[in-house]
């Protein structure tokens, strides 16, 4: 596997830049505020692992350690939690504080190796490992936790095809772009009213079926917060179960505030170097910036993708999301493109590509 980008000259220079320091202390002051009030409200120290992906030689594992609250034992919110029933609304996913630089222990396949949580109490780490393809178990627990267990889908040598696929208007509705929207679906709405968009987990059902043996990866500019609720929305809509790539919110090491589109063209060059003999399906919308990002890979990387599948929004959707971008002229380009505004399209072109 090769390296990943450094940081470029203009991010060091944004590293060292005085007020750039200074914003960094004033976020570590005030997370070290809410570490103390969470405590003292009995939040308790949990480590919440996620879905992950890997080869037969290494996994990319992660996770992370928060200060969160736990329903009263007996009540209702209590046996919905246990039964993975909760109908949560999204603001409850943004009570948790980040505990920063916490041990954590990382086993898989007889494998153990201990960690540090970062800044953001993120822990996304690389676990060399030799696994046979297919799910396996992973099991991670930061100091002053509870074991929390995950998966990780280990892609084969021989395998040749893989899908990534954005989440936001792609297979759910949300129309996430304009400003109040945005905090109405991420911090009001309960998790059981977003809804999927039509057709989309028949194809991903569709493709999951002729290629069995492909990773589904769900990239989204989503936060980590909402990892739970947008695996249980995945689940609970019949989508196949896939590792989520999702970034957080506000200061970077390099930046003042995070770049979605810089998060999903890193993670698409880094799969492009991960599994260089993988060509991807591209799944995403007109409505934020994917055919941009989908086309700028697809030419520097024509190698790695199959096609691009954009969704077309409709004329309601792209007035809440702010407008789209007009489908665009990629007779020009090596990769081919459809457009859809539902899954049940996409499944009749992407047949006639014999991809699904």
């Amino acid at each position: 596997m090769d390296s990943l980008p450094q940081a470029t000259a203009e991010e060091n220079s944004w590293a060292h830049n005085p007020l750039f320091q200074l914003a960094h202390r004033i976020s570590d002051t005030i997370n070290s505020l809410r570490l103390r009030m969470a405590r003292k409200s009995h939040f308790v120290p949990a480590t919440i692992a996620y879905t992950g992906y890997g080869s037969t030689t290494w996994v990319r594992v992660m996770a992370r350690v928060l200060l969160s609250s736990r329903p009263l034992p007996g009540t209702r919110a209590d046996r919905e939690a246990k039964a993975g029933e909760q109908n949560l609304r999204g603001w409850r996913a943004f009570t948790s504080v980040p505990i920063p630089n916490r041990d954590v222990d990382i086993e898989i396949g007889g494998t153990t190796v201990r960690v540090k949580s970062d800044r953001g109490g993120m822990v996304d780490t690389v676990v060399p490992v030799q696994l046979e393809p297919g799910w396996h178990k992973v099991s991670m627990r930061a100091s002053g936790t509870d074991t929390a267990h995950s998966l990780v889908f280990v892609i084969g040598a021989e395998t040749e095809f893989g899908i990534v696929s954005d989440i936001d208007d792609t297979v759910m509705i949300t129309a996430l772009p304009r400003p109040f929207l945005a905090l109405w679906n991420t911090f009001v709405l309960s998790e059981r009213a977003r809804m999927a968009t039509p057709g989309m987990s028949v194809l991903m059902d569709r493709l999951r079926a002729g290629h069995p043996q492909a990773p589904i990866i769900y990239l989204s500019t989503g936060p980590w917060n909402a990892a739970p609720t947008l695996a249980r929305f995945l689940s609970r809509n019949l989508y196949p179960a896939g590792p989520l790539l999702l970034t957080d919110w506000g200061l970077t090491q390099h930046r003042w505030f995070r770049s979605g589109r810089e998060h999903k063209m890193m993670n698409l060059q880094r799969l492009a170097q991960e599994f260089p003999d993988v060509k991807w399906l591209l799944i995403g919308d007109n409505g934020q910036h994917d055919e941009e990002i989908y086309s700028t890979f697809s030419q520097a990387h024509p190698g790695n993708v199959a096609a691009i599948a954009i969704r077309q929004l409709s004329v309601s959707e792209s007035v809440l999301a702010g407008g789209h971008s007009e489908d665009g002229d990629h007779s020009g380009s090596s990769v081919p493109w459809v457009y859809s505004p539902d899954g049940a399209g996409m499944v009749k072109q992407l047949d006639g590509l014999d991809i699904v």
